[in-house]
């Protein structure tokens, strides 16, 4: 694990020690006798001795996923559709009142949009605070720039503009 920490390379581990039929299954499965395992989109890449060469020779950094920044990861998310709002709950079931005012805002404009539920990622919720300058929920993104809050939104909604910035 240590070796996937220097690289900064996203990996998760299971304790083969804490069940004997995934440890004995594994051996069997993978044709490797001996752990540390290392698999890869349920392939296996091998054991230490695999992954030494491969580290010494280049080829591991290249073959396992890169852990992203928290600033791409966001950048990811906001650009995943053309208008994202970050809110707490989903559209169906809103978990604050900031929230579903906004929902039933965009809902009169009856278009598609994305939603991500801070709640459900702690790293996400305090990052955007910081990446978008903005400490409140929910934020609202359209083709990846921030338009603002409920008070922007709410704001816009009344003076007619957020049909145009919606568009």
């Amino acid at each position: 694990m240590e070796m996937f920490s220097t690289l900064e390379v996203e990996f998760s581990y299971f304790d083969i020690l804490s069940d004997s039929d995934v440890r004995e299954g594994l051996k069997k499965f993978g044709e490797w006798p001996t752990y540390p395992q290392v698999w890869m989109d349920g392939e296996l890449l091998g054991g230490l001795d695999i992954l030494k060469e491969m580290h010494e020779n280049g080829e591991l950094v290249t073959t396992l996923p890169v852990k992203q920044s928290l600033n791409t990861r966001l950048k990811n998310i906001i650009n995943s559709h053309k208008i994202m709002l970050f809110m707490k709950g989903n559209p169906s079931e809103p978990k604050c009142g900031f929230s579903k005012t906004t929902v039933g805002i965009l809902a009169e404009y009856n278009l598609d949009y994305k939603t991500f539920d801070i709640l459900t990622d702690d790293e996400v919720r305090q990052g955007l605070k910081t990446y978008s300058e903005w400490p409140t929920y929910p934020q609202l993104y359209v083709d990846g720039e921030l338009i603002g809050g409920l008070d922007i939104i709410r704001e816009m909604h009344e003076s007619g503009d957020l049909s145009d910035t919606l568009k």
